[in-house]
């Protein structure tokens, strides 16, 4: 007897400890926020029924919230806070394990699989497949071993790495945007290699569009100098420390300026060291830290910039590329993430070994000055098509489908 997939599947998807709604560039929101928010619009949209669980934050947001057609975002109490850092989470998991399945029972809801993204929504994920006896779906986006093998940043704890080790075991299916990090949950975690399936990130192709350079940097405010654009959290690992000792480099009558999209109340400290290093550097007149911005007026920051620098020491995958060239503008990145998939020609920008001062500054520099610049903008938007969001939920479906097929 054959299996036919529902016409309409019921998802639970789990981020406890950050919100889809979060502003972009805070300490615990970026991509995944992103990825989350974008994906079950678009399964929404197909006729899949999405629910959302994450924690209880400030601001609040009403308990349940509409994301669009088919998804509800549901905020469950935990006693903990997003000021905890994430390890202090892990003793309110029961209690949000028991808030999911109150309000599932309140609610008579039967899902058919839960997809969790990160590794404490995994072990939420882990306990409820077996409450439950459905699939259990995982992605990591960021794994405590990778990080700690690079030396940048806090140390990830033990707890994290053997919670990773548990999830990677006992879940039906890891989705990873890369096959760099497929390798990377084989030789740090032993996964199965025949469990895990690359599926890469997406783009928003009706948000992200190209604007014309001058009417973008009209209403941003900014004169007609070269424009370095970085979009992310400000964090060690981002590499900005490198971006800009890289400015020094790019000397000449028309200095560049070098505009900073990202961070919040918890990165001031990073930001005041980023400012002090400016200011040493003779570098503090060129550069302009922009703060959070919200993901609807990205375009703007993207289509004023020449270039879109992003000096990470790791990326998961690296949105911010596809979002960046999606605007028409190209890229300079080190070898992290997603970048060879995204940057497959020259065209598309530049991708250096690693984020060393002089490599980045002779990539931004050759980039800066082309002469092409509106007819590659095309290309690099056309590019981008492979990775809309429509297409990478077909992928996603796919999958879901399969692993429905194998748990009957």
């Amino acid at each position: 007897m054959s299996f036919v997939m529902p016409q309409q599947l019921r998802i639970a998807m789990i981020s406890l400890h950050s919100c889809p709604l979060g502003m972009l560039g805070g300490r615990d929101t970026g991509g995944m926020n992103v990825y989350i928010r974008e994906m079950a619009q678009e399964l929404g949209r197909r006729g899949h029924r999405v629910d959302i669980y994450t924690m209880e934050h400030q601001p609040q947001h009403e308990q349940l919230t509409s994301l669009g057609r088919n998804v509800r975002l549901i905020h469950l109490q935990t006693g903990g806070n997003e000021e905890m850092p994430k390890v202090a989470l892990y003793s309110y998991l029961q209690g949000f394990i028991c808030g999911v399945e109150n309000f599932r029972k309140s609610d008579d809801i039967r899902y058919d699989l839960i997809h969790s993204h990160y590794w404490l929504s995994g072990l939420v994920g882990k306990q409820l497949q077996v409450w439950w006896r459905v699939p259990h779906v995982v992605m990591f986006h960021t794994l405590g071993a990778v990080k700690n093998s690079i030396g940048i940043g806090e140390d990830e704890t033990e707890l994290r790495i053997e919670s990773e080790r548990e999830v990677v075991a006992d879940c039906d299916r890891i989705i990873t945007s890369t096959e760099r990090e497929k390798a990377e949950l084989v030789r740090h975690y032993g996964a199965s290699p025949q469990k895990i399936t690359v599926i890469p990130c997406g783009v928003n192709l009706d948000l992200f569009q190209p604007i014309d350079r001058e009417i973008a940097r009209e209403k941003l405010s900014l004169n007609h100098q070269k424009v370095i654009l970085f979009v992310g959290r400000i964090e060690p690992l981002k590499g900005l420390d490198q971006l800009l000792r890289a400015l020094t480099h790019l000397n000449g009558k028309e200095a560049p300026l070098l505009l900073i999209v990202g961070g919040d109340e918890y990165s001031q400290g990073q930001v005041q060291a980023l400012q002090k290093m400016a200011s040493k550097l003779h570098i503090d007149d060129r550069i302009t830290f922009a703060g959070s911005i919200s993901q609807e007026k990205l375009p703007l920051f993207y289509s004023a910039a020449d270039v879109c620098v992003i000096p990470s020491y790791h990326e998961s995958f690296g949105m911010v590329a596809l979002e960046s060239l999606a605007c028409g503008t190209p890229i300079v990145a080190t070898d992290v993430g997603g970048m060879q998939q995204i940057i497959g020609h020259k065209e598309m920008g530049r991708i250096v070994s690693d984020n060393s001062p002089h490599k980045l500054a002779g990539e931004i520099s050759g980039l800066l000055f082309s002469e092409d610049q509106v007819q590659d903008a095309r290309i690099r938007r056309e590019e981008m098509i492979e990775f809309s969001w429509q297409l990478i939920a077909d992928r996603m479906l796919h999958e879901y489908n399969r692993l429905l097929v194998g748990c009957l």
